[in-house]
């Protein structure tokens, strides 16, 4: 059984950062690509950042290129992403996925296992 767990979700003021951690098991973490995506309240889901099994090849939605840092560490089977210089959102749910083989790392579709979302709360 394959489990993904947020981590790191919370309040904080605009211009802030925060770092989400996803912890995995049930499967070999290091064989595959993860991606973190989010959906806030009435909107779709959508693409957040994605990184390669290897740690080599990272992507990021261009909404967050500058700003978001995705990063793995396959001895702790953990995927993070460091969020700098937040801007205002509220109720955004952020989800760690874990990608399967093949498909573009930018479509939900791609991903087989899902976390169940940390909450991130940016007020100005």
């Amino acid at each position: 059984q394959v489990q993904l767990v947020e981590y790191g979700g919370g309040l904080v003021q605009a211009g802030g950062s925060l770092r989400l951690s996803c912890a995995a098991s049930g499967r070999t973490f290091s064989n595959y690509g993860m991606g973190w995506f989010r959906q806030a309240p009435g909107k779709e889901r959508e693409f957040v950042a994605a990184i390669r099994w290897s740690g080599v090849g990272t992507y990021y939605a261009d909404s967050v290129k500058g700003q978001f840092t995705i990063s793995r560490d396959n001895a702790k089977n953990t995927v993070y992403l460091q969020m700098n210089s937040l801007k205002p959102e509220v109720r955004t749910i952020y989800y760690c996925a874990s990608k399967g083989v093949g498909g573009r790392d930018s479509n939900k579709g791609a991903y087989n296992y899902w976390g169940r979302g940390t909450q991130v709360t940016v007020y100005s």
